[in-house]
C-alpha cells in the first residue's frame, strides 16, 4: 500500500509548486497528463490506447489501458491485446472477443524507477514552462520601468534580483556616468531586450536610453500619465543633459510648468535619478522653424532658414548668442539637433548688423503678441530679419493678412528710419507716405 500511495503524494507536491511559481490549474494538469503520458509511452511502446486523467483537486491522476479482446493464446502484443479468459477474470464477465476491455493501470505498482522518471520529466517541463513564463513576462514589459536589488557588480555589467528572484542585467554601456552601486540597493531601470535563445531568458535593462527619462516623467507628473500632455520628443547625452519637448490637450495646462513642478519639485526627482542629468523642459510646435529656436534655447536667434527636403536648419545668432545656442562641449545644439530631427548650422552675424538691431518682443505695445508669434514661425526673430524679408513672403511663411504686414513694416521702419535695411522689394510695397526720409 505505500508504494500506491507515492502517486497522489507526488500530485500533491506538485500542486503545491504550482502556487510558489504562479502556474494557473490548467497549465498545471495539462503539464502533469503530458508528464505521464511520456513516460508511460516509453514504458508500453504507445500512449494512444491509454486514458491518463488527472483529479488535482483530489490530489490524484488514474490510468486505464483500452486492450482489444482476443482469443485465447492469440495475443501478440500484451500492450495492445487482452485474451478473452484474462479479460473475462479481469471484472468483465461478458467480455466477447473484438471488444475493448479497460483495464486500470497503478502507476506506482511499477516501481520507484517508474516514480523517479515521472519525477524527473516533470521537474524538467516545469522548468522549462517556468523559463517561458519569466520571457513572455518580460517581453511584455519591454520598455517599462521595472526595479531590481543590486546582486554583484562586475566590470561589464551589475547583476540585479527583483521581488520575484528574476534576474535582471545592467550593461556598463547601459549605465549613467556616475552610476556606482552597493550591494543591496535597490535600482530602478527600463526594460530594453529580452532575449530567450536556447530557452535560457535574459532580460537586459538599461538607465541611459529616452525610454527610461520617458517613463521617468509618466511616474512625476500625472498629467502625463492621464494623457492631458503628451512627450513628443527626447534628447539624452546620459548623465550630462537632456531635452524633452511637451504639448498639452488641454489649453488651461502649461506643459512645461507641469512637468517643472512648482518650485522645480516634480522635476528635481528624476534629475537626481538621473545623476544630476540638467533637463530642459519646452513647448512642442509642428512648426520647424518655431521648434528649432525652442530647442536652442536658452540662446535667442535672430534669424532661420529651414531646408525641409535636407532636412537641415541655418541659424544666424547675435557673436554673444553663438556660445549659448552651441552650448558646453556643444552639447545644446548637438541635443537641440537630435530633438528636432535637423541639422543645425550657426552662423555669427557681424556685430554691425546687429548693432542697432531689435528683437520683436519689444514691440508688443505697438503690435499685436499673436503677429510677433506669428512672425516668430516665420523664422523672424529680430526686427531687421523682418524687414529683410520680402513683403510678400512675410504674407506666404506668417499667414498674415496685407493690411497687417504693412502696419508691422511701417511700425520696425519707423525704428531705423535713419538706415536702409529694408529690401528694395518691402521697401516698394511699403504704402504711400510710409517712405524713409
Amino acid at each position: 500500500m505505500a508504494k500506491k500511495e507515492e502517486t497522489p503524494n507526488m500530485v500533491e507536491r506538485f500542486a503545491e509548486f504550482k502556487e510558489l511559481k504562479n502556474i494557473d490549474k490548467t497549465t498545471m494538469i495539462s503539464v502533469l497528463e503530458e508528464s505521464f503520458r511520456n513516460v508511460l509511452a516509453k514504458m508500453f511502446g504507445t500512449d494512444e490506447n491509454l486514458d491518463v486523467i488527472m483529479n488535482p483537486d483530489k490530489g490524484d491522476v488514474q490510468i486505464f489501458q483500452n486492450l482489444e479482446v482476443v482469443p485465447d493464446g492469440e495475443v501478440a502484443d500484451p500492450n495492445l491485446q487482452i485474451s478473452l479468459s484474462d479479460a473475462r477474470a479481469d471484472q468483465d464477465p461478458d467480455a466477447e472477443i473484438g471488444d475493448e476491455h479497460t483495464k486500470e493501470i497503478i502507476f506506482a505498482d511499477f516501481g520507484r524507477r517508474a516514480i523517479l522518471n515521472l519525477r524527473q520529466t516533470l521537474q524538467s517541463k516545469i522548468l522549462d514552462l517556468q523559463k517561458e513564463a519569466i520571457y513572455t513576462k518580460f517581453k511584455d514589459l519591454e520598455g517599462e520601468i521595472v526595479s531590481g536589488e543590486v546582486y554583484q557588480t562586475w566590470s561589464r555589467e551589475t547583476l540585479l534580483i527583483d521581488d520575484d528572484k528574476n534576474e535582471l542585467l545592467l550593461p556598463k554601456s547601459e549605465s549613467i556616468p556616475g552610476d556606482y552601486f552597493r550591494k543591496g540597493e535597490t535600482v530602478r531601470a527600463v526594460v530594453s531586450n529580452v532575449d530567450n535563445k536556447n530557452n535560457n531568458p535574459k532580460i537586459t535593462v538599461s538607465r541611459t536610453s529616452d525610454t527610461f527619462l520617458r517613463r521617468l516623467f509618466e511616474l512625476e507628473v500625472p498629467e502625463i500619465h492621464d494623457g492631458l500632455i503628451v512627450i513628443r520628443a527626447v534628447a539624452r547625452i546620459p548623465g550630462e543633459r537632456a531635452k524633452i519637448a511637451v504639448e498639452s490637450y488641454d489649453e488651461r495646462i502649461d506643459p512645461v510648468g507641469a512637468c517643472v513642478g512648482v518650485k522645480g519639485s516634480r522635476i528635481h526627482g528624476i534629475v537626481r535619478e538621473l545623476r544630476n542629468e540638467n533637463i530642459d523642459v519646452i513647448n512642442y510646435t509642428s512648426n520647424p522653424s518655431l521648434f528649432i529656436q525652442r530647442a536652442l534655447s536658452p540662446a535667442k536667434i535672430s534669424s532661420i532658414r529651414i531646408d525641409e527636403d535636407e532636412k537641415k536648419a541655418e541659424v544666424f545668432l547675435r557673436p554673444e548668442e553663438v556660445s549659448l545656442a552651441i552650448g558646453k562641449g556643444g552639447l545644446n545644439i548637438k541635443l537641440a539637433s537630435m530633438l528636432t530631427g535637423y541639422v543645425i548650422d550657426v552662423y555669427r552675424d557681424t556685430e554691425e548688423t546687429f548693432e542697432e538691431d531689435i528683437y520683436l518682443d519689444e514691440f508688443k505695445d505697438e503690435i499685436d503678441a499673436w503677429v510677433i508669434e506669428a512672425l516668430k514661425n516665420a523664422g523672424c526673430v529680430t526686427a531687421k530679419s523682418v524687414l529683410k524679408m520680402p513683403r510678400q513672403e512675410i504674407i506666404d511663411k506668417a499667414d498674415l493678412e496685407e493690411d497687417t504686414v504693412d502696419q508691422v513694416l511701417a511700425v520696425l521702419k519707423a525704428e531705423f528710419e535713419d538706415e536702409e535695411p529694408v529690401s528694395d522689394e518691402a521697401a516698394e510695397e511699403l504704402p504711400e507716405g510710409d517712405d524713409a526720409e
